[in-house]
């Protein structure tokens, strides 16, 4: 587990998205003189960790991924990432929960308009902290003359949300502190987790799952 230390930029763009803002719509002054409030004091309330491990791709046989550790990934979009990869990288990464029990408790003031920005605020920090964590596997693969794919996690396309339990058994215990519910949720409900995957520059392709995913009306299409 690893705590990033320097403080996880936020954008502000995103977070207006987050609530329902486009480009071409301007927010009030308030919602503005908010999100700005929230952005520059969330420091306080969020504690970036993540946890990533390395496996051996044992085999990748029509919608299946099989990896070291006796763990199997069940999806075609999956299979296609990391068909031509040799390793895939496995990792959880959450910022706390101080920033959700903050939400909880604007909302049980009835704050509601607070209580959203916040909450759009740690879906921002939570992305960008997966960013962080997608560029540094990026540079362990880069240091041994290898390439990475796109990350993926499980509740997206066709990779059912019940490999969760893959997913963390592949972490063997080191989550970051991310726990599994028993219906695959994640605890804090801030939190990521899903694999890249590692391979020679010239094999791994730049798959993305989204050009071929039928669910035009999903909130994490690309």
């Amino acid at each position: 587990m690893v705590a990033i230390s320097n403080q996880v930029d936020i954008d502000s763009q995103q977070v207006l998205r987050s609530i329902g803002y486009n480009a071409d719509c301007e927010p009030s002054a308030r919602i503005e003189s908010l999100i700005n409030e929230y952005v520059d004091n969330a420091c306080h309330l969020i504690e970036p960790l993540y946890s990533y491990v390395i496996r051996d791709i044992e085999l990748v046989q029509g919608p299946l991924v099989i990896i070291e550790g006796f763990v199997t990934f069940k999806s075609k979009g999956i299979a296609r990432l990391l068909g031509q990869c040799e390793k895939v990288a496995v990792f959880t990464l959450t910022i706390g929960n101080r920033l959700e029990e903050m939400v909880s408790q604007l909302a049980e003031d009835k704050l509601m308009l607070q209580a959203a920005v916040l909450d759009a605020v740690g879906s921002g920090v939570v992305e960008t902290t997966a960013d962080f964590v997608q560029d540094r596997i990026g540079e362990v693969a880069s240091a041994q003359g290898l390439c990475i794919s796109r990350r993926f996690s499980p509740g997206y396309c066709d990779w059912e949300i019940d490999q969760q339990k893959m997913v963390f058994r592949a972490m063997n215990g080191d989550s970051a502190g991310v726990r599994l519910t028993e219906g695959c949720l994640m605890l804090p409900q801030k939190s990521i987790s899903g694999i890249i995957g590692i391979g020679q520059c010239n094999k791994v392709e730049n798959y993305d799952p989204c050009e071929t995913c039928k669910k035009r009306d999903c909130v994490g299409r690309r």
